[in-house]
């Protein structure tokens, strides 16, 4: 069993211009609380051929985390256009969201972006020099990737011999219909009703 659960993950300000900043409204609840904070990233892969042009948008730490729910806006910054291949920039690429605890994944969402023109014309006769202020994206949100790894939230307890939580469930890596969330701010526990 997973001692993190993500309810909702929700794309803001989506389609936009290239170099809006991405915004993600992310929920998430604690099962059993965690001494460590919770690694959240946002990595933008610039090219499928080359892993160097991927760009890692933020990374931020977030906690404590404690059992409830939560849910906070992670915002990160676009991606630098100078630093992904002039053929690379116009079509489609991915948008990887991750969680990690003790520098272990646990969960990965991935979204395709589409990046075209946001004008007839231009998408018609492309310019030779992409003009990246003309350019928009779109987060397909309708089919995020998901994938789930095993890991130990509770190392401590197996040092110890103490009894510790059930095995981590098997791995999942399965197709989730709806949007994810991510927006970063100091998460907020939300209210139980």
């Amino acid at each position: 069993m997973s001692s993190i659960n993500i309810t909702n993950v929700t794309v803001l300000d989506n389609p936009a211009p290239f170099v809006n900043p991405f915004q993600f409204e992310i929920s998430y609840e604690c099962l059993t609380s965690l001494k460590d904070d919770l690694e959240w990233k946002l990595i933008y892969v610039g090219s499928a051929e080359d892993e160097t042009s991927d760009q890692l948008l933020e990374s931020v730490l977030v906690g404590p985390v404690n059992v409830g729910n939560y849910r906070f806006v992670l915002q990160a910054d676009s991606p630098d256009p100078s630093k992904i291949r002039e053929e690379d920039i116009i079509g489609v690429t991915v948008l990887l969201l991750t969680c990690s605890y003790m520098d272990q994944e646990f969960i990965r969402v991935g979204y395709y972006v589409n990046n075209d023109y946001d004008d007839e014309q231009l998408r018609e006769e492309p310019p030779t020099k992409v003009l990246i202020d003309k350019v928009q994206r779109n987060i397909l949100t309708d089919k995020p990737r998901v994938t789930k790894f095993p890991i130990n939230f509770h190392p401590e307890d197996e040092q110890t011999g103490g009894d510790g939580p059930p095995p981590a469930e098997p791995f999942d890596d399965t197709d989730v219909n709806g949007e994810a969330l991510v927006l970063l701010e100091q998460p907020e526990k939300l209210q139980e009703t």
